[in-house]
């Protein structure tokens, strides 16, 4: 030691350190722990079809799979989808409200059948009136002035008859009307029609045959077979809706009139018809009576009608609403209808009581005469008098009619009329129906204490 501190000349003193090198061709050594992993990471194997060991795809959590990449493309495409498949919905909720499941160009028509009147939204109900834009009535005309004459005949004591025998009582009676407009047109009015008498008088709606140049009725007999008759026009009236026809034959089989005063809110009710066409012809439907003396607005013209529940459609214009009896008590006429909202059980019927005047009138005249009026206003709260008369009070007085010229007075109470006592508002109507223009009334009133007996001369309504 001391010769390598002379030969290196190192102080005794000095620290020396000794390293160890080592060779270049020595292997490095890596030093690793392991240890077993806990459960909740331990990775599943499975075993394929053959039974080998396979970790499933991402399984193995040393080897996480990659994250999903954001697809906007996809995302995008959907939401457009959407929005289109929403504009298309709405477009086409629009389009069934304003047009409902008609096509392009079969609008339902905003307007009143027959008229220009546009229908307010808050009014979407309709009638059911069937006319064309051209109503006149060129069919040829038969002479006015025969001998037949519609009556009625009080049900009495009569049977109440099932539905088959009303059937078989009236169908007989039922007939088809076809009105063309032109000779050779294919357009057809298909209505109905009764046979009121046995030599070929017919009433139908003036609707049925309004716009028509001919007409032509078929009558179908107890086997099934058709008769086809050309009818004439004999009188109508556009207001009233009643046309009476005639055809040239005898014997045919006519039905009966009933009083339709006689009627009572309940009561059963049968229509025979042709609901849209004479494919369907004699379909007998049934009801009851909903309202007696319905005053209904039809077009501007103020109608007195019969409401019932049984069922009218297109084509029973005309024809008969029946009672239980077999008696025919009203002619149907229209429907109520809405484009909106469904509508069901409302037809309406012209009362038999009403038609009686106004069909003997056409027949005679042609068309219907002035109808008088009493030119009062009249309370329908019947009053009971102090001696126990009872009267209807005179609410007022129409100045210039036959009222006035009478000598009644705002506050008389009307107790007899035409030599009956005035028991009811719809008896002094029912009264005033067989009165003309002209006729001389004999009325009596009561007036502060004591009666008066005057004569009331009938004047035109104005």
């Amino acid at each position: 030691m001391e010769d390598l501190w002379r030969e290196n000349r190192i102080a005794p003193e000095s620290e020396v350190v000794l390293t160890y090198r080592q060779p270049d061709e020595a292997e490095p050594v890596v030093l690793r722990y392991e240890r077993e992993l806990p459960a909740c990471m331990q990775p599943k194997i499975m075993e394929n079809w053959r039974g080998d060991p396979f970790f499933p795809q991402g399984a193995n959590p040393l080897n996480p799979p990659e994250k999903p990449r954001a697809r906007w493309g996809v995302r995008v495409y959907v939401g457009m989808s959407l929005l289109v498949i929403l504009i298309c919905l709405g477009v086409g909720i629009w389009y069934v409200g304003e047009y409902g499941w008609a096509l392009p160009g079969n609008k339902v028509p905003d307007t009143r059948p027959g008229t220009d009147e546009r229908i307010p939204w808050e009014d979407d109900y309709y009638w059911d009136f069937e006319e064309p834009e051209n109503t006149a009535i060129t069919i040829p005309s038969y002479p006015t002035g025969g001998e037949a004459r519609l009556s009625l005949s009080s049900a009495g004591d009569l049977p109440v008859l099932t539905p088959q025998q009303i059937y078989d009582r009236v169908t007989p009676s039922v007939v088809a009307v076809l009105g063309r407009e032109e000779a050779y047109s294919s357009m057809v009015s298909v209505g109905t029609g009764v046979i009121f008498s046995p030599d070929g008088y017919i009433i139908t709606n003036c609707h049925v045959i309004a716009g028509c140049s001919n007409c032509t009725v078929l009558v179908t007999d107890v086997h099934g077979v058709d008769a086809r008759y050309d009818a004439k026009v004999v009188g109508y009236d556009e207001d009233a809706d009643l046309a009476v026809l005639k055809v040239e034959a005898e014997g045919l089989p006519a039905a009966e009139f009933g009083v339709s005063d006689d009627l009572r809110v309940g009561d059963p009710v049968y229509a025979i018809g042709n609901p849209l066409g004479v494919e369907l012809r004699n379909t007998l439907t049934d009801g009851i009576v909903s309202a007696i003396n319905r005053n209904v607005d039809v077009d501007g013209v103020a109608m007195t009608l019969l409401q019932t529940t049984a069922a009218l459609n297109s084509g029973n214009s005309g024809g008969p609403l029946i009672n239980q009896y077999g008696q025919v008590i009203g002619i149907n006429t229209i429907k109520m209808m809405s484009r909106y909202d469904t509508i069901e059980g409302l037809g309406f019927a012209i009362p038999s009581s009403l038609a009686l005047r106004w069909v003997n009138e056409l027949i005679e005249f042609g068309e219907l005469q002035p109808q008088p009026v009493l030119g009062v206003t009249v309370n329908r709260i019947p009053q009971t008098l102090p001696d126990g008369t009872v009267g209807l009070r005179l609410e007022d007085i129409t100045e210039g009619l036959s009222g006035d010229r009478a000598g009644l007075r705002a506050g008389d109470y009307l107790v007899g009329f035409a030599g009956q006592d005035v028991v009811s508002y719809q008896q002094l109507l029912n009264i005033r129906r067989g009165l003309r223009v002209g006729d001389e009334v004999a009325v009596r009133v009561y007036r502060e204490g004591q009666y008066l007996e005057m004569t009331m001369i009938m004047m035109a309504e104005s």
